[in-house]
């Protein structure tokens, strides 16, 4: 490269970061339980929340076998870039998604249990605690399928490449 010239960036996805998982259930949290004081929204039937199970099943089934592909275990497909860097931004747009629908549960619960006297209160609290901890589920997969996209430092290839080196270092 000439001097004047900059290597073109690599694209990059950098890991889901605690803070803004707290962030965005917090802020979901603090939207709903406001918009609860002002208009009491009804909580969603069990199909919402289930439908969130379901997806982190999926995610979680999607983590266990990426891993198994990235390590080449034996039975194990190759592996593709590509499809590993799309589950990489489905793992982080889901676990941004949950914590924000999270949220939204959280404020609804916190709502409910300030007014246990409302006829709503009895019906829609198991509803919004079961979505809440389906999203917690969500979530953990979210996350997990995440970290099982992650390259490994140390792996094969990179000691081919480099003569027994590490690419890091």
């Amino acid at each position: 490269m000439n001097e004047g010239q900059q290597e073109p960036k690599q694209p990059t996805l950098k890991p889901t970061a605690p803070s803004t998982l707290l962030v965005a259930a917090l802020a979901a949290g603090a939207l709903i339980l406001v918009l609860a004081t002002v208009n009491y929204p009804p909580v969603p039937g069990w199909y919402t929340p289930t439908t969130l199970l379901l997806l982190a099943l999926v995610l979680a089934y999607t983590a266990h076998t990426t891993r198994a592909r990235i390590e080449r275990k034996e039975g194990a497909k190759p592996v593709e870039p590509l499809l590993f860097a799309r589950f990489a931004a489905l793992a982080k747009a889901s676990s941004v998604g949950g914590a924000l629908i999270a949220g939204a549960y959280a404020g609804i619960v916190v709502y409910l249990v300030a007014h246990r006297y409302l006829a709503a209160a009895g019906r829609d609290l198991p509803l919004a605690v079961f979505g809440f901890v389906a999203c917690l589920i969500l979530v953990a997969a979210a996350l997990w399928l995440e970290r099982a996209c992650r390259i490994p430092e140390d792996s094969e290839d990179d000691d081919q490449t480099s003569g027994g080196a590490s690419a890091n270092g």
